[in-house]
């Protein structure tokens, strides 16, 4: 009997690393979150490659960096991944929720496929009808949308958040884990081993608990970062024409006010940190029914995000930026049969959200690619020698969202991140031992002028380096 390690893959869409009790956010209540940190492994310092969805997802599920694969921007075409090598190897692959492929039904290498996406389509398949889509229907039921937010007198004011009315079961995150858990209870227990993967919409906008969640969020103290006129006026003109273009176009219906009040900022992230708690309880009842149908004993499950959501920080409405509130997600490995020796470890070193992937491929027993640019973990969870990146990167390609600037570039290393947009003469560059905050951007302080050009050269050097180690793998992907 094949004795490889079921993996269940558990991706949150636009999560920030804030918001896990266990992880030091003790107004967050993530109970079930809090078991996987504290019996499982997590990296404190995990950081996405791309600033959006798709790409960041293709960037995870191919093991290259953005400008490698050519998908730069949501729905850029997306049709190949390691997915197809585990299912090559024998695992039954199984995707319910979001994937963000493109096309959305693309295959990707499950066997099967129970799509769920965005709350709200409007760039890219906007008629495709998913299974939520479908169950909605079903039920006689119409979503909650961008057409009927627009209709309400607050709209303009409530920064994305909206309660959900609908039947609780209906709401889209609910929808996925029962979805999951539905798998799991009613389809007979598979003899292969198992890869599924279990994409939850939320906390993505609109921020739309549940009543009953927003009520355990909306009258707590909650931390919020300080809106700095300096730190806006530092910012370089593709991160203030991003503000005014988020202010203008409603986004995910987003209407991003150019001075929020700390009310609005409150009930939004108040809303938002709801989102998070319904899918940490959907976390749990997972386990269970992982546990009921004998799975868990033998199952590495992975909980992580594509990226995060600045929520006013800094000014902006979600992603499209490099700050830490979106670059740096939670990554957590959770499995006390095979790595139960590290129970409760925090892993500071920087490591990149697409590291992950080989490590996968290796407990599955595939042998990732000899290009691949993706660095496994595995070794850092099993407690041995592993050396952290000296450096992470991310990437973001003008779309119809960021439409300042044609290609915007991360370099961070642990003391220090600078942000190159292709072209222009200026840029970010932050000290983040003394500024962990990003308020103040040191792009033209002579003082900071040598870390400056050495992050350059650095960034120099990786793309070069990237550009050769890949050669042949663009030719023989398409």
């Amino acid at each position: 009997m094949d004795q490889r390690p079921n993996i269940i893959f558990i991706i949150t869409d636009q999560q920030r690393f804030d918001t896990i009790n266990a992880l030091g956010f003790p107004h967050m209540e993530t109970p079930h979150l809090d078991r996987l940190v504290k019996e499982g492994v997590t990296f404190t310092n995990c950081h996405v490659t791309a600033a959006s969805c798709a790409p960041c997802r293709a960037s995870l599920f191919t093991g290259y960096y953005p400008h490698t694969t050519g998908i730069l921007r949501n729905a850029d075409s997306w049709t190949r991944s390691w997915i197809e090598d585990v299912a090559e190897s024998g695992y039954k692959c199984i995707n319910v929720g979001k994937m963000h492929t493109y096309p959305y039904h693309t295959q990707l290498g499950f066997h099967e496929r129970y799509v769920v996406e965005n709350k709200d389509r409007y760039m890219e398949e906007r008629w495709y009808f998913d299974e939520w889509d479908k169950a909605l229907k079903a039920r006689g039921l119409v979503k909650q949308q961008r057409e009927f937010y627009r209709k309400r007198d607050d709209y303009k004011d409530a920064l994305g958040s909206f309660l959900w009315e609908l039947p609780s079961d209906m709401h889209s995150d609910n929808f996925v884990g029962d979805t999951a858990t539905w798998w799991l209870d009613t389809k007979p227990k598979v003899d292969e081993p198992l890869f599924l993967e279990i994409g939850f919409p939320g906390p993505h906008p609109p921020y739309d608990p549940t009543p009953e969640y927003a009520e355990r969020y909306i009258n707590k103290e909650i931390p919020l970062q300080e809106i700095k006129q300096s730190d806006l006026d530092g910012q370089p003109p593709p991160l203030k024409g991003l503000r005014v273009h988020n202010n203008e176009i409603d986004h995910d219906s987003v209407v991003l006010p150019l001075d929020p009040t700390p009310e609005q900022r409150h009930k939004q992230r108040a809303y938002y940190d709801a989102n998070v708690t319904m899918i940490d309880d959907q976390v749990g009842a997972i386990m269970d029914s992982l546990e009921r149908n004998g799975y868990l004993e033998n199952s590495v499950v992975i909980f992580t995000s594509d990226h995060g959501d600045c929520l006013t920080d800094h000014g902006h409405s979600q992603k499209w930026t490099m700050y830490e509130q979106v670059t740096k997600v939670p990554l957590i490995v959770w499995s006390p049969k095979l790595f139960g020796d590290q129970a409760g470890k925090k892993i500071d070193g920087l490591c990149s959200l697409f590291d992950i992937g080989p490590a996968i491929l290796e407990l599955a027993g595939v042998e990732p690619a000899s290009d691949i640019e993706a660095e496994s973990v595995l070794p850092a969870l099993r407690g041995e020698d592993w050396t952290a990146r000296s450096h992470v990167y991310c990437e973001q390609a003008r779309d119809m969202i960021l439409t300042d600037t044609e290609f915007m570039t991360m370099v961070r290393s642990d003391t220090h991140k600078l942000v190159h947009f292709m072209g222009e003469p200026w840029g970010q560059l932050f000290n983040l031992e003394k500024d962990p905050d990003e308020f103040e951007n040191l792009w033209d302080d002579p003082g900071s002028a040598s870390v400056k050009q050495e992050l350059l050269d650095n960034l120099r050097e990786w793309r070069m380096q990237s550009a050769y180690n890949t050669k042949d793998w663009a030719a023989s992907s398409r």
